[in-house]
């Protein structure tokens, strides 16, 4: 029944279906195979519970509040601004292609947008400036990857909705980490800008009176998240009331910008449709092969088997990142966090690990699948604003900074007090 299942599961990845329908259609097969009972009508059962989910609320107006602030012009300026701060560094704008990531990613919430976002305004800098393309074009889809790890993040929201986890902490957990990455991420670029200094492209200058008038540019990204992460932590609002005051406080950055209108609000609301439309389709279909699965039984032969392997708590944490790096290369980070979880976390559990701790490492794994082919989905991002050349060049330059997830993930395992002090501080 299990090499069924992945058999298929793969076949359909293969063959380029729609990942919510290869979800759904691998359910349909399944059911058909092993089950006596006609679980497709249970369907709409499945479906209501999915998504009468509260926590899933936050979904669409997270997705609404990166589509407000990538219409309203905000990522330029504040790209412009960290270009006087940190382009002294060797490797210029490129590390201004992961700061800017980093702190659009503590609005957003989505590494998809984030990776779009930031593309968009530094795509042309690229050219103009002499960089290595190669590595330049990886700053941006690793650096997109933080939109998940820094808070908001969309899918620590479904990580909590699936292990009863708290989302406040899951959100304070993530911040350690998050800035760390960063760093890492920095760290890479100036490693290759040291040993080969042509591919650093032109030295940007600034007075420090320039540096000091553009911070006037990054107060919109931190009212933003001073207004959802604060409202969370002062007791408040919850994650989905909070994303509702983000959409709230964008626009009124946006009207005070002179950027409202029908226009903007249509193509912004549009977006969210769309992305929305894809994100619950992928849960209600992830939700419905859970279904299955559990009521023919895998998942307590899967249980059963991964807990007959007898490993150490070390061991079945190699196990599981080698499992999630793997699965990450044929998968949608989105229906792998859904389908995996379930049966993995309560094993993980078991053996001691923390809830909290465990959601941050999955998050990590999930930032790698994002930037490793063939699905990596923020290499087809930046590709896809790049317009033009292979994609193998932006595999090529995201392949260094997935040593540098890997990095972390070390980290994590031997301070796992980098992602549980915060939490542990606010109770």
């Amino acid at each position: 029944m299990i090499a069924t299942t992945l058999a298929v599961l793969l076949a359909l990845m293969a063959l380029a279906i729609p990942v919510a329908a290869a979800l759904g259609v691998l359910a349909l097969l399944l059911e058909g195979f092993y089950s006596q009972l006609p679980l497709v009508r249970a369907m709409g059962e499945v479906a209501w519970s999915a998504s009468n989910e509260f926590l899933l609320v936050s979904v669409p107006l997270f997705i609404l509040l990166g589509e407000i602030l990538l219409r309203s012009g905000f990522a330029e300026r504040m790209y412009g601004s960290l270009i006087h701060w940190v382009s002294w560094l060797p490797g210029g704008l490129m590390h201004s292609n992961i700061a800017a990531c980093g702190i659009f990613a503590a609005t957003s919430g989505s590494s998809v947008a984030t990776a779009a976002t930031v593309g968009t305004v530094a795509l042309p800098q690229a050219r103009r400036f002499g960089y290595n393309e190669r590595l330049f074009l990886g700053t941006l889809a690793a650096g997109g990857t933080l939109g998940i790890l820094i808070p908001p993040s969309i899918n620590m929201i479904v990580y909590a909705v699936l292990t009863n986890t708290s989302v406040p902490k899951l959100y304070l957990a993530g911040m350690i980490p998050g800035v760390l990455l960063m760093l890492l991420f920095m760290a890479v670029v100036i490693g290759f800008c040291l040993v080969r200094p042509d591919w650093g492209g032109k030295r940007v200058t600034a007075t420090w009176g320039e540096r000091i008038g553009g911070l006037v540019h990054l107060l919109p990204p931190l009212t933003i998240f001073l207004v959802v992460v604060g409202s969370i932590y002062a007791g408040v609002a919850t994650p989905t009331e909070a994303a509702s005051l983000g959409v709230v406080a964008a626009l009124g950055l946006a009207w005070g910008k002179g950027r409202l209108s029908i226009n903007m609000l249509r193509e912004a609301i549009e977006g969210t449709m769309k992305s929305t439309a894809m994100v619950m389709l992928i849960i209600l279909a992830a939700y419905f092969l859970n279904f299955v699965i559990s009521a023919i039984g895998l998942t307590t032969a899967l249980t059963g088997f991964i807990e007959g392997l007898g490993l150490s708590p070390v061991m079945m944490l190699f196990a599981v990142i080698a499992f999630y790096v793997v699965l990450g290369c044929f998968m949608e980070t989105l229906s792998m966090m859904i389908t995996t979880i379930p049966i993995i976390a309560p094993v993980m559990f078991k053996l001691g690990y923390d809830p909290v701790w465990f959601g941050i490492v999955v998050i990590v794994l999930i930032e790698t699948a994002l930037i490793t082919p063939p699905v990596g989905l923020n290499l087809f991002v930046v590709q896809n604003l790049r317009k033009s050349g292979s994609l193998n060049d932006v595999i090529v330059g995201a392949l260094p900074f997935v040593a540098a997830l890997f990095a972390l993930l070390a980290l994590l395992a031997v301070f796992p007090g980098l992602a549980l002090w915060l939490p542990a501080q606010f109770g």
